[in-house]
């Protein structure tokens, strides 16, 4: 019999993802927490943006927060190696990863 130790994290007592190490579930997590601000921000700005839009919004610019920083930086987009497309599966956040990226071994929760 084998014991593994899982990471969820949960918001609104609602699993969100689940992981293989505590390490990538705070990362998650504080993911969560600036796309949740982004998009309270958004809301609160006066432009004409349903909760949903705004939602979406904050959590696509967490996701891309290295992106963004860097426009915001250099007035300038990344170079094509350094921008990333949407994707539906969370950016990765492994710190042994390239300097540019990061990852995240995720387990949607079920």
């Amino acid at each position: 019999m084998a014991i593994e130790i899982k990471y969820v994290v949960v918001r609104k007592g609602e699993e969100k993802m689940t992981f293989a190490s505590k390490k990538e579930a705070e990362a998650y997590d504080k993911m969560l927490d600036m796309a949740e601000a982004f998009s309270d921000w958004l809301l609160n700005s006066g432009m004409q943006l349903d909760e949903t839009q705004a939602e979406n919004l904050g959590l696509y610019l967490a996701e891309h927060k290295d992106n963004v920083q860097h426009i915001l930086r250099t007035s300038k987009l990344p170079e094509a190696a350094g921008a990333q497309a949407p994707s539906d599966e969370p950016e990765s956040m492994d710190a042994d990863a390239d300097a540019g990226t990061k990852k995240i071994r995720a387990v949607k929760a079920a």
